[in-house]
């Protein structure tokens, strides 16, 4: 199965009490751990590259490790997705580069400035075959790039940096995206909260009415496991106060609401970081690469394999390449001519 865009996963996600997990990838290892626990679950997957990944990894050697993952598993559904592109040069470059999804992130803007931005964005996209996501509204905590509000003054005020309604009905109809990421509590980075989060599953539900059958995104929604963040810091680490988004509030995000894809990024670097003071400590002479970076990316298979039982989408790969046979939706032109 080629890559494809997430309109097939989307459209079966909506309706069908699942979403698609996005994780960010950097590294052949990350990479072949997401990998690897989706086809252990048999689930559709987005692979997101950020600006930063870019500029770690160059983005011909990302595709060539995503071009090897499709090869290798071609009974997968996958999607390329851009995570928080900040301009349209950005986003036409991830377009030439094959992406088969974008994401214009415009959430810093003014409305009316969002709109802008958003709506140049969905053109340029569009008009190659290629899929919009945008946001709307504010989220806290730091994450690479992505600085959001802090997260004290964020839980204090949370309610005026929540995702409108109303707004979003407006920014749906004037931009024509395919995708809203949306402001409901959640928080960048491994530091989101003082105490443990509570989603706003009315925001939700509001944006739903306004927006009906507009698949809903959820950032900033690693839940920062426990065993990970102890394991650092037995082994030298110091990551005191790291809280994420409980994993039963994710899950009810996505059995019982619109929400078809929920970004994990953190839970990723810490399952790798962990696993890698481990092996340091246990054997402080260990210098092979492999070693330490192979514990690190099978904790990365457990891990991704536990969220997508969360997310509902395990058991669900067969169902979406059904769909997108049916809709006999095109490769984004593209592809085939990317790095």
């Amino acid at each position: 199965m080629p890559l494809m865009t997430t309109k097939p996963m989307f459209d079966l996600a909506y309706e069908g009490g699942f979403a698609v997990g996005a994780f960010n990838v950097n590294n052949m290892e990350i990479t072949q751990g997401i990998i690897e626990a989706c086809a252990a679950e048999s689930s559709p997957l987005i692979l997101q590259i950020s600006k930063g990944a870019r500029s770690y990894a160059n983005i011909i050697y990302l595709r060539r490790i995503i071009d090897a993952a499709v090869e290798d598993h071609p009974e997968l559904p996958i999607a390329i997705h851009c995570d928080h592109g900040d301009t349209v040069e950005l986003i036409k470059q991830c377009i030439a580069d094959g992406y088969t999804s974008v994401m214009i992130d415009g959430s810093h803007e003014p409305f009316e400035g969002n709109v802008a931005l958003t709506k140049q964005a969905v053109d340029a996209a569009h008009a190659e075959g290629v899929v919009v996501e945008a946001e709307l509204g504010m989220l806290g905590g730091i994450e690479e790039d992505v600085v959001g509000l802090d997260a004290e003054e964020y839980q204090k005020n949370i309610e005026q940096f929540l995702t409108d309604a109303d707004e979003a009905k407006t920014f749906n109809e004037q931009t024509g995206i395919d995708s809203l990421a949306v402001a409901i509590g959640t928080s960048h980075g491994a530091y989101k909260f003082k105490h443990e989060a509570t989603l706003a599953f009315d925001r939700i539900e509001q944006i739903m009415e306004t927006c009906p059958g507009l698949p809903l995104v959820m950032h900033g929604s690693s839940s920062v496991p426990r065993e990970f963040i102890d394991l650092i810091n037995q082994h030298g680490g110091n990551m005191p106060n790291a809280m994420g988004v409980p994993e039963d509030q994710i899950a009810q995000a996505v059995q019982k609401y619109g929400v078809c894809k929920v970004n994990i990024d953190t839970d990723l670097r810490l399952a790798l970081t962990a696993k890698i003071r481990e092996v340091f400590a246990n054997d402080p002479a260990e210098f092979d690469p492999r070693k330490y970076l192979g514990p690190g990316r099978d904790a990365i298979i457990k891990m991704v394999r536990r969220k997508l039982h969360m997310l509902n989408s395990a058991g669900k790969a067969e169902v979406v390449n059904q769909q997108w046979k049916k809709l006999g939706e095109p490769l984004p032109k593209a592809y085939g001519h990317a790095a």
